[in-house]
C-alpha cells in the first residue's frame, strides 16, 4: 500500500470532479481559490491563480479558523458531513521557497529494525549506529504486549469515530487539565492547517484529571504509559551506554519523568495532494516513542530525500529529539519528519509519547562528559521552560530549535 499524495485508489476517485457537501458545515467554508482542476495520469493537478495563505490576523482566514475550531467537529467532522473539497486553510502552498525533496519508495531497510532479543552488545551498537544516522528505528522483539499496543491504537481509533455530539464536549486546546483534544496545536500560529485531529495528555509527573480523559481512553492511558516507562527507561540506558557515559546518567537528568503522550488520527482526505497530516519536524523533546496501525504515511527526511517508514506489526518506533541531540553534543540526530495526509478510507491512526525533563527551571546543554578540546559543546546552555516556550510559540517546522541553540548560531 503506498502512501504517495497521488496514489488515489478507485474508490476514491468516486469523490472526484469536486463537489460539494457544505450546507451542513456549522461555519461559513471558502472553497479553493480560483482554481482550475483536470486529470493527469489519474492524478489530480491543481492550478491555483494566487494560492498565497494570508495569516494576517485581521483576515477572513482568521475568522474561518475560529469558525472551525469553535465548530468543534474536528476534521473527522468534515469527512463525517461528505466535504469532497477542503477549505483553503488547510491547503499548503504549492511552490515552496525550497522545492520538496523527492519521495524514496522502497527503501524499507533504509529504517532500520532492532531485534531486541540480540545480545546486549549488539543491541548498544545497532542503536548507536542508528541514533548517530537517521535517527529512527523500529523495535522488535521487545518486552511490551502486543496486546497493548492494539489496545491503546484501538481505544484512539473508537474515541474518534464516536459521534460529533460526544467528541465536542471534550474539544478544548485548554490543557490545564492534563487533556486537551482539538485539530492541530499550532492552528492559529501555522501557515496553513495539517487534516489531522489529536487527543493530548499529560502522562507524568502529574497524571492529568482522568475525568476528563474520554472513558474509552483512560484504562488504556493508564496502562500504556506503565509499559512506555518501561521500555523507554531500558531504550535511554542503551542509549547513554552508546555515549560512553554511566547508564542511569539520562534518568538523572529527570528525563524518564515528563511525559506527553499525543495519539492523532488522520482521516481520510478527499484532496491528499493539497494539504499534510503532519508537516516536516523534528521533536523537541528527549525521546519519542510511537506505535501507529498499518496505514502508512509516516516519512523520514534522509539526505535530501523522504523514506517511508514501513509499518510492522508489534514493532514500537523510536526517534531521537532536539534535546537529545543537544545533550550528545551532536552525537545523536534528531532527523525531520512528516506525515502524508491520507488518501486511504481506512484511517491512520499512531500514539507517540514524548519523553522530557522534569526539571523544567534546571540548564541544559552538552553533557560534560562529552566535552574535550578535540570536541567543544556544539550548543549553548539554555533552560528548559525557555526552550519548550520557544516551541510552542511558534509553527511546527523544521529543526529550528537545535539551530537556535548551536553556538555558532549569532541571533
Amino acid at each position: 500500500m503506498t502512501s504517495s499524495f497521488y496514489s488515489l485508489s478507485s474508490s476514491h476517485l468516486q469523490f472526484l470532479p469536486l463537489s460539494l457537501s457544505l450546507s451542513t458545515l456549522p461555519f461559513r467554508y471558502s472553497s479553493i481559490p480560483t482554481q482550475k482542476l483536470h486529470f493527469c495520469r489519474k492524478k489530480l493537478v491543481t492550478q491555483m491563480s494566487n494560492p498565497t495563505l494570508n495569516p494576517n490576523p485581521n483576515s477572513d482566514r482568521l475568522k474561518e479558523l475560529k469558525e472551525f475550531d469553535e465548530s468543534k467537529i474536528g476534521v473527522k467532522g468534515l469527512v463525517d458531513k461528505g466535504l469532497t473539497a477542503i477549505p483553503s486553510f488547510f491547503i499548503h502552498p504549492l511552490e515552496p521557497p525550497n522545492p520538496e525533496p523527492k519521495t524514496r519508495p522502497g527503501y524499507k531497510h533504509s529504517i532500520p529494525v532492532v531485534d531486541f532479543s540480540a545480545p546486549r552488545s549488539t543491541l548498544v551498537d545497532q542503536i548507536h549506529q542508528a541514533s548517530t544516522t537517521l535517527g529512527f528505528f523500529q523495535i522488535i522483539n521487545h518486552s511490551v504486549p502486543v496486546e497493548a499496543i492494539n489496545r491503546i491504537v484501538g481505544s484512539i481509533k473508537t474515541f474518534n469515530e464516536h459521534p460529533d455530539k460526544v467528541k465536542m464536549k471534550y474539544y478544548s486546546r485548554d490543557m490545564s487539565r492534563g487533556v486537551g483534544y482539538s485539530t492541530n496545536f499550532d492552528l492559529y500560529n501555522s501557515k496553513a492547517a495539517s487534516w489531522r485531529d489529536t487527543l493530548q495528555m499529560r502522562l507524568g509527573p502529574t497524571p492529568p484529571d482522568w475525568e476528563h480523559v474520554p472513558e474509552v481512553c483512560r484504562d488504556a492511558a493508564i496502562q500504556w504509559d506503565k509499559e512506555v516507562v518501561k521500555i523507554g527507561e531500558e531504550l535511554m540506558g542503551l542509549l547513554c551506554e552508546g555515549l560512553g557515559v554511566k547508564e542511569d546518567r539520562l534518568k538523572e537528568l529527570s528525563c524518564l519523568d515528563a511525559r506527553i503522550m499525543a495519539a492523532h488520527y488522520y482521516p481520510y482526505c478527499p484532496q491528499p495532494e493539497l494539504t499534510k497530516g503532519l508537516t516536516p519536524h523534528t521533536d523537541p523533546g528527549v525521546l519519542t516513542v510511537l506505535v501507529q496501525n498499518e496505514v502508512t504515511g509516516l516519512q523520514v527526511k534522509f539526505g535530501d530525500d523522504w523514506v517511508d517508514l514501513e509499518p510492522i506489526p508489534g514493532a514500537i518506533i523510536i526517534n531521537i529529539g532536539d534535546i537529545l541531540q543537544i545533550i550528545s553534543n551532536d552525537e545523536y540526530k534528531s532527523v525531520e519528519h512528516r506525515v502524508l495526509a491520507n488518501p486511504f478510507q481506512e484511517p491512520r491512526v499512531s500514539v507517540a509519547v514524548f519523553f522530557n525533563p522534569s526539571q523544567r527551571e534546571n540548564s541544559f546543554g552538552p553533557l560534560p562528559e562529552l566535552i574535550s578540546d578535540e570536541k567543544p559543546a556544539v550548543y549553548r546552555e539554555f533552560v528548559f521552560m525557555d526552550y519548550m516556550r520557544r516551541f510552542f510559540s511558534k509553527e511546527l517546522d523544521g529543526k529550528t530549535l537545535t539551530n537556535y541553540y548551536r553556538v555558532s548560531n549569532q541571533i
